[in-house]
């Protein structure tokens, strides 16, 4: 059942972006007057089509292979390939007739959607859930994991500045992606002493093939209690806001994790905590329970709300952060700091990323995500991709003249086996990692 909820997800997520996508030729292609003649999602590869109808002269459908989806718009030379169109006189409604101008805008058009949706999928995330982040300077330090260890960081080192930049926050700053790509400075305090660590142009590997968990995680301090819920065990024993525990059974406890473990290790058990209540020192006794949790909260939480107007740069901000971090992978892999096989993922990857339950905010991020690497990707130069289109015709707008039909359809046949090797490098890759 899981894995069909992932696969679920996946279809949906990329469904809406292909559609708005597509949305954006078709719609600056009829603004200009270009005809379309179809607008599918999913390729109907030989024919074939699971659904369709027509509507004022447009034939509307769903392919069978879910490999993306395309508008077909009359006088283009495009993944259809349908070269005898084009060897008959040029009709005024075909894209072909029309001002370069126009036909940039038509072939920009679903970038700029793809941009759009990032934008306003982050803008509406952000004013409804705001931030929420580790006080970074309140933790007891931090626990690395296999990429920490790697790069020479110990259990307890306090993480005080990237780049020479305070880290304020855990997530923002600590895990940030300006951290887990590589090439960063460490200021780090261990045991009273500050030292820096310089972190590989690499690690960007780890990152890939142990994901990000296993680069650090925070070590809580047993701060005052902050909340206590209600009909809790820690309600009944009488545990109140501003409660400092300082040992449970009598063994000491500074850390929420040892805290953890001496509750776990006294399950079914009566437990007993030594309290600092102001100025005075109590007791509190737990009844016996099978349960690990007492049903407190005290981690130390930076949240911040904001309005609908201090949204907007903020989810601006979040949705160009993926197109740089985008630009930065690829760089690495260009540099063969990253290997490629370690940083590319395809369908199965992403699958992996939305999970085997159903959680909104994780999915909008996600959408949010793929729409603006699916805008990054689509402007890549590459002949068959909306970015080799525009290529052209900025070359055509600056020699003067079109290129001839010929080399273009030489381009789009070398663009779509391009398209073709990475699709199968991305699943084979998916296969090998899965």
């Amino acid at each position: 059942m899981g894995t069909l909820v992932m696969i679920g997800q996946v279809i949906l997520a990329l469904s809406i972006l292909i559609i708005l996508h597509e949305l954006g030729h078709f719609l600056a292609a009829r603004a200009f007057g270009i005809k379309v003649e179809k607008f599918y999602l999913f390729f109907d590869a030989w024919g074939v089509k699971l659904f369709k109808f027509n509507y004022k002269g447009c034939e509307y459908g769903i392919g069978w292979l879910p490999l993306g989806g395309y508008v077909k718009i009359a006088g283009m030379i495009d993944e259809s390939m349908d070269t005898a169109q084009m060897k008959e006189e040029p009709k005024p409604w075909e894209f072909r007739s029309k001002p370069a101008w126009q036909r940039l805008i038509v072939m920009l058009g679903g970038i700029i959607v793809n941009v759009i949706v990032g934008i306003l999928v982050f803008w509406m995330l952000i004013f409804k859930y705001g931030d929420s982040d580790y006080d970074n300077t309140r933790l007891y330090g931090i626990k690395p994991g296999i990429i920490g260890e790697k790069i020479g960081l110990q259990e307890g080192d306090k993480i005080l500045a990237v780049n020479g930049k305070p880290a304020n926050l855990f997530i923002q700053d600590v895990m940030s992606s300006e951290v887990l790509m590589g090439d960063a400075q460490l200021r780090i305090e261990r045991q009273g002493k500050v030292m820096d660590i310089a972190l590989p142009a690499t690690m960007l590997n780890d990152v890939a093939e142990y994901k990000r968990n296993e680069f650090v995680s925070p070590i809580f301090k047993m701060l005052p209690v902050d909340s206590v819920f209600e009909g809790t065990r820690a309600q009944k024993m009488g545990l109140k806001k501003g409660d400092q525990i300082v040992a449970v059974n009598g063994v000491k406890v500074e850390r929420l994790d040892y805290f953890q473990e001496e509750i776990a290790k006294n399950r079914g058990k009566q437990i007993t905590l030594d309290v600092l209540r102001g100025s005075d020192s109590l007791q509190l006794v737990a009844e016996a329970d099978t349960s690990s949790k007492l049903g407190f909260t005290n981690l130390p939480m930076v949240m911040r709300k904001y309005t609908l107007g201090e949204s907007l740069p903020l989810g601006t901000a979040k949705a160009f952060a993926v197109v740089t971090d985008n630009i930065k992978g690829f760089g690495k892999i260009f540099k063969g700091e990253v290997r490629a096989d370690k940083a590319l993922s395809g369908p199965v990857g992403i699958a992996k990323l939305f999970g085997s339950e159903v959680d909104w905010t994780r999915f909008w991020n996600l959408v949010g995500m793929l729409s603006m690497a699916l805008a990054f990707m689509n402007l890549l130069p590459i002949p068959a991709l909306d970015g080799g289109h525009v290529l052209f015709l900025l070359v055509e707008m600056i020699q003067g003249k079109p290129l001839s039909d010929k080399f273009l359809e030489t381009a789009q046949m070398i663009g779509f086996f391009i398209l073709i090797a990475l699709m199968l490098f991305t699943f084979g890759n998916d296969i090998l990692k899965w």
